[in-house]
């Protein structure tokens, strides 16, 4: 397949990204709060349990993995991308290696990962990998942060990572995530998504990336979390539609949202209104949600009820799923 025709599958209609990348440490403390114990069976057979759900293949055209999950097997010795691959599901890989202080600020972050990241992508390939993806993190306070040199610093990394990807045959889902962290209001969100997202797209172009071989996984234009007046679903989606339209272009074949904290509900809804809003966008609005796809599956396989936890992120899957095409009604979820 052709990173076009990759991007496409991504994100054809009615179907997103389940991001299951979380990293061991991030996995453990999932796990920690429903007392699974922290072990890689323990991870393997969750990951497992998620990946052979009944049904999840009409609703998830892709999963993002992390190192450990690529190179794990189900008890029958199938490797996961083998598993996800036999049921029409894309298998691709986190490949960023966290976030590190920039320019010595205790706010602001850029994320490492580039060192050799060629080979790495060579050798996840061979493991069946037919995307990636890197996350870099937006901090926003007040009117003094981000800075555009914190900006501009993650969009050029992103980009070099894009181009990498592009290169090894990989699609790369691009993720400049403004962080809901603080007391920010809506407005000020957008100022920083628009800026954000307007950086990344100048140095995408500049880098030479192939903008209809990627996937962008920005964050819902929100209030941050500590904000005292939090917008309603209606005004999220007027202002995430105004600024994507501003900022992305139409080369762009799929825009899957992160959801960076929202519950469960609350990202199916907000993405459904967004589509309602953007129904003559011409890139389509999907999801690549991580705990609001698995938050209530991981409950009830910390109680021991793998059935349960399987039809429950079925569930969840095709609420979002429904959400994407705009025909979501939360009477019936």
């Amino acid at each position: 397949m052709t990173l076009q025709e990759i991007a496409q599958k991504m994100v054809q209609t009615g179907k997103g990204i389940l991001a299951a990348d979380e990293s061991t440490g991030t996995c453990d403390k999932r796990f920690d709060s429903v007392g699974i114990e922290k072990t890689e069976e323990n991870r393997r057979l969750y990951r497992g349990m998620l990946f052979s759900a009944e049904g999840i293949e009409n609703y998830i055209g892709g999963v993002i993995l992390f190192e450990e999950t690529l190179g794990q097997k189900t008890d029958d010795g199938k490797t996961f991308p083998e598993l996800l691959l036999s049921r029409g599901i894309l298998p691709g890989i986190k490949v960023d290696k966290g976030l590190t202080s920039f320019e010595g600020s205790e706010e602001e972050k850029h994320t490492n990962g580039l060192d050799g990241l060629a080979d790495r992508l060579k050798g996840y390939a061979a493991q069946g990998a037919k995307f990636a993806k890197w996350r870099a993190v937006i901090a926003t306070k007040g009117t003094d942060l981000p800075t555009e040199n914190c900006i501009r610093t993650n969009a050029k990394e992103l980009a070099q990572y894009a181009l990498v990807c592009q290169q090894e045959g990989l699609v790369p889902i691009v993720e400049p995530e403004v962080l809901l962290n603080g007391d920010h209001t809506i407005e000020r969100c957008q100022e920083v998504t628009e800026q954000a997202l307007t950086i990344v797209f100048e140095e995408l172009k500049n880098h030479g990336v192939a903008l209809d071989g990627i996937v962008l996984k920005p964050s819902m234009v929100i209030a941050g979390q500590d904000c005292p007046t939090q917008a309603g679903t209606s005004e999220i989606a007027k202002m995430t539609a105004e600024t994507l339209k501003k900022c992305v272009p139409a080369d762009v074949p799929g825009i899957a949202f992160l959801s960076g904290g929202q519950t469960e509900k609350q990202s199916t809804e907000n993405l459904n209104a967004i589509n309602k809003a953007c129904t003559d966008a011409p890139w389509k609005l999907t999801f690549s949600y991580g705990r609001a796809l698995q938050a209530s599956a991981l409950k009830m396989f910390g109680e021991g009820d793998t059935a349960k936890a399987q039809n429950t992120l079925s569930h969840r899957a095709q609420m979002n799923s429904k959400a994407s095409m705009g025909q979501y009604d939360s009477q019936n979820d």
